[in-house]
């Protein structure tokens, strides 16, 4: 990055070289951006009637929709349509919680969504964690072979 100073150019920056599809935004360079990660948040502006419906289920719907975009995700409409049916059935909230991780976990097959709703509805409150370890596990143990060869 170069700046003019009187008649000649001085250089201010010079940044790493980078690959397509992946810049190097150095946050310094925009200290007034409110996330402080990148120049651009999108934002969707619905244009049509399926569009309109789908956010208004919540941020998780608008999450998803922002993310499906660049996966790549196919057929988004048919998607954003079932999203909706959805959640005219089993609730706006369910639908929305559900859209947020799909969104966050990049999950946009066909059945992701209701595999996640149908998780969501029918799991229990997740209480105490307990990671598995020998004094927590549900492998038997091996003291039944310490007898053999006696």
């Amino acid at each position: 990055m170069t700046a003019r100073h009187g008649t000649d150019l001085v250089e201010l920056v010079r940044h790493k070289v980078s690959t397509p599809g992946a810049p190097r935004i150095l946050d310094e360079h925009y200290p007034g951006h409110s996330d402080g990660r990148s120049v651009h948040r999108p934002v969707p502006k619905p244009r049509t009637e399926a569009e309109i419906a789908l956010l208004a289920i919540g941020p998780g719907a608008e999450r998803w929709l922002i993310e499906a975009g660049p996966a790549a995700a196919a057929r988004i409409r048919a998607k954003m349509a079932r999203a909706v049916e959805l959640a005219a059935v089993v609730g706006a909230a369910l639908v929305d919680q559900a859209l947020g991780l799909a969104a966050m976990h990049g999950r946009f097959a066909d059945d992701d969504l209701p595999a996640i709703v149908d998780h969501l509805d029918s799991a229990a409150s997740v209480g105490i964690t307990v990671r598995a370890d020998e004094a927590h596990s549900v492998q038997p143990g091996t003291g039944g072979w310490q007898a053999l060869g006696r």
